[in-house]
């Protein structure tokens, strides 16, 4: 038998109490000892059928002004009724069905138990994974969600079964108690009384109801978002969703009027929305209302003096542009788009004053000029023809001197695209 001498009996006795405490603590943790709830006692009484029947309309706005469809609704599938796969670095989350059905959806779920899972992240089986953005929700006012709640309860309930996600475990819920601690705020909305009413009104549509930083804001090494580079832009679904601070749209070439047009409409002389952004102009901002989608843009614009201008065109790179790109842009693009990059309405988007030109990151460009783009319906009956792509057409030095040469003339990018940067976004193209 091993006898130990005191010293080490006594550093032994130090690990086993600690790791007792620490354990204790997670126990603790994962129990909500820690947690916080903006929840009060009052969700616990069920709304009237009158009051339900009352705040549907309301309710059928917010969910737009929310984006919920964009998620809870699989491309070809019943309209909230999940499904939408959502790959994640550990395997692949899917979005559940929300629809009134009591088996396989939220059916049987209390006032109370929405307002949590909406607000707090818990829903009656657990947590839910932070794929949903309640970190942002939790800044919903307790009206809002009871109409919100109110108009998916009205909704015709659709039997679906959620399919399971593809972790290798699943047993991670309770743990997302330590994540929650880390990451969510300990209050919801609060009104900032020094700034004007429509400043605060676009805050709470862009930070709570439209949750904006879940896409624009960088996260760290816990996939929180970092409050410090709070709409800076990062990179989502192999693209870059834009800095949107008042000097990343203003980079872009928008102004308060500007871009509250842009917003509903999906287009402007900044271009077209796409990618992720098409589906939140088709689900959600077209159905703003107009003071809605000027308060959100008076808030994103810093309350900036309105101004309704178009944007005009960034400096031209002095010397250094390859005459190749001017020649490639000429021969394959100046038909649709322009040979002084003016565009052609309901056809093609101008290039003088094209947003994608202006970004820190050429990859958006690369990108489209790659992979091309879909015709899609846009609000107001516009819409635009198919981008082709010249993935399959141009080489990789083509497609570095094009895009080099489009940021530089009408982008105010100097710098040139490498050929290694095409080639990292052609290993992400099918």
């Amino acid at each position: 038998m091993i006898r130990l001498s005191p010293r080490l009996r006594r550093f032994a006795l130090a690990i086993v109490v600690v790791a007792g405490i620490v354990a204790i603590g997670a126990l603790a943790v994962m129990a909500g000892l820690f947690s916080t709830s903006v929840v009060d006692a009052s969700a616990r009484t069920p709304l009237t059928a009158d009051q339900t029947k009352g705040l549907v309309e309301r309710g059928r706005y917010l969910v737009r002004a929310a984006d919920c469809a964009a998620c809870h609704t699989a491309d070809g599938g019943a309209p909230l009724a999940g499904g939408r796969p959502f790959p994640m670095p550990f395997g692949t989350l899917y979005a559940t069905n929300i629809t009134p059905d009591p088996e396989t959806g939220i059916g049987r779920w209390s006032r109370a138990d929405f307002q949590r899972a909406l607000r707090d992240g818990t829903a009656p089986r657990g947590h839910l994974y932070p794929a949903m953005p309640y970190v942002s929700y939790r800044q919903l006012t307790a009206d809002d969600t009871d109409a919100i709640f109110a108009y998916v309860m009205s909704r015709p309930p659709i039997r679906q079964q959620n399919r399971a996600n593809s972790f290798p475990f699943d047993y991670v819920r309770p743990t997302l108690a330590f994540w929650n601690l880390i990451n969510l705020p300990a209050k919801g909305f609060v009104p900032d009384t020094a700034k004007p009413a429509d400043w605060n009104r676009g805050k709470y549509l862009v930070d709570a109801l439209g949750h904006c930083g879940e896409c624009h804001t960088p996260r760290d090494l816990t996939l929180g978002m970092i409050q410090q580079r709070y709409l800076q832009g990062t990179r989502i679904e192999q693209v870059d969703a834009p800095d949107v601070t008042p000097a990343g749209l203003s980079r872009m070439g928008f102004d308060a009027a500007a871009l509250a047009r842009y917003l509903p409409a999906g287009t402007g002389p900044q271009g077209v929305m796409n990618f992720s952004m098409y589906d939140v102009v088709h689900n959600s901002t077209r159905w703003l209302t107009q003071g809605d989608a000027a308060a959100m843009a008076a808030y994103l614009m810093g309350s900036r003096p309105v101004a309704s201008s178009a944007p005009a065109a960034p400096a031209a790179a002095a010397s250094g542009l390859p005459a190749a790109g001017r020649q490639t842009y000429l021969q394959l693009c100046s038909a649709c788009h322009g040979i002084d990059g003016e565009g052609i309405a309901h056809v093609a988007p101008p290039m003088r004053t094209n947003a994608s030109l202006r970004l820190s990151s050429p990859r958006n460009l690369l990108v489209v000029v790659t992979g091309g783009l879909p015709e899609r319906p846009l609000p107001g009956g516009e819409r635009f023809q198919a981008m082709p792509a010249f993935g399959h057409l141009l080489d990789d030095r083509q497609i570095a001197d094009l895009a080099t040469w489009l940021r530089g003339t009408w982008g105010g990018m100097p710098a040139a695209v490498t050929q290694d940067e095409v080639r990292a976004v052609r290993s992400t193209l099918p």
